[in-house]
């Protein structure tokens, strides 16, 4: 799988640009601000519906524009898609696949699959719980589709969960508090109902997909950081699962059919909790990916070498199992030369160079590693050329 062109319109700092691309190594170089990383982000942003670097879309819309265009054509074995999107701050975005609109945007993922390194990846390791479970939730849309709906799904449930426990009193307060609070207690079971059914789905997923992707972490944190080592991942649920769990032979029905149990148990023994504090206390949206280097919790023991060796781990894992089977997904290395030593730039280099399409930003070309050889372009008042 590998992008052809990629045109932009009032995307970020770009008014118009029109690029050509093809297999192997593309490499954007020029000083800081001239909107390399904005060429990547438009390209992950096709990949997955959002960006890597802000949370909502209006940044991404160039001043003074009301709205931004990305066309992206791409090809794989089987057939030569493009894509459109049209966004549009304060209302619905528009998608089209092969000039033909989709009714819901979501129906894109899959056509161009990613994996996108950045300097912001750094926070997978050292940042909150929800970088880690972003992390996992975005390799299990690329991986299968279908779960950008459980998820969104459960977030949808979970906000008008969450602003129905907002609504109750706490215990003891004024009358109309315990009239609210006696409101909320007689219908929370439905919700609680709708909550542990939609995250079973996701939780069980998860807990997949980091089974599957453990031993690809392992082996490229081995790979990245030469001799140190080992690293780990576990899933660690936000509630204790009671004591009738899944057995290890169980089908993925039954799974999730006893993760919702012991969901719903989890809800109604925190239930006076959550209506005091007016927050949701169990469910994936608490769950945890802890990591660790050397039996010890990244998060705090790791020192910066080993936490930028496991950020880059997790992506070269997201890689090689999105390519399990399949055709390569695209590699963009968003300015992480810059971050690393010269011995993690190599090792990361040799691991990467033979992926059908890669695609490097650089302010300073000489942080490439000379693996990584290919079509050039710089960029310079914001004008992108192609190097002769």
């Amino acid at each position: 799988m590998h992008l052809t062109r990629l045109a932009l319109t009032d995307f970020r700092s770009y008014p118009s640009t029109d690029v050509t691309l093809g297999p192997g190594v593309t490499i954007f170089s020029g000083p800081n601000g001239e909107g390399k990383t904005n060429l990547v982000e438009a390209v992950g942003y096709v990949a997955t519906l959002a960006s890597h670097r802000v949370a909502h879309d209006a940044p991404l819309i160039r001043q003074g524009a009301e709205h931004a265009i990305i066309r992206a054509s791409v090809h794989d074995a089987t057939r030569d898609a493009l894509v459109e999107i049209e966004l549009n701050p304060g209302r619905a975005n528009r998608v089209r696949l092969n000039r033909a609109p989709l009714t819901r945007p979501r129906d894109i993922l899959g056509v161009l699959r990613t994996v996108l390194f950045a300097p912001e990846d750094l926070a997978l390791v050292k940042g909150d719980p929800g970088e880690r479970r972003r992390f996992l939730d975005d390799l299990l849309v690329a991986m299968a589709p279908r779960y950008a709906a459980v998820r969104a799904d459960y977030d949808r449930v979970l906000r008008q969960r969450t602003a129905l426990l907002k609504s109750a009193g706490p215990k003891g307060g004024p009358k109309g508090n315990r009239q609210s609070r006696e409101a909320v207690m007689s219908t929370l079971d439905v919700w609680d109902a709708h909550l542990a059914r939609a995250g079973a789905e996701l939780l069980v997923a998860r807990e997949h997909l980091v089974a599957a992707v453990r031993p690809h972490v392992e082996r490229a944190y081995t790979a990245v950081a030469g001799d140190g080592g080992p690293a780990s991942i576990e899933y660690r649920r936000s509630f204790e699962p009671p004591q009738e769990t899944a057995s290890e032979g169980a089908s993925h029905g039954e799974r999730v059919k006893a993760a919702e149990d012991a969901l719903r148990a989890a809800l109604a023994e925190v239930r006076d909790s959550e209506l005091d504090r007016g927050v949701c206390l169990a469910g994936p949206h608490r769950d945890e990916l802890e990591l660790a280097v050397r039996g010890l919790p990244a998060r705090g023991y790791a020192s910066h070498g080993e936490s930028w060796s496991l950020a880059l781990a997790l992506r070269l894992a997201s890689f090689d199992l999105l390519r399990a089977g399949r055709e390569d997904p695209v590699l963009i290395l968003d300015d992480v030369f810059a971050e690393l030593d010269a011995g993690r730039r190599d090792r990361l280099a040799a691991l990467v160079a033979e992926a059908e399409q890669v695609l490097v930003t650089a302010a300073v070309p000489a942080d490439v590693p000379p693996l990584l050889t290919g079509i050039r372009f710089t960029l310079s008042g914001g004008e992108l050329t192609r190097a002769s």
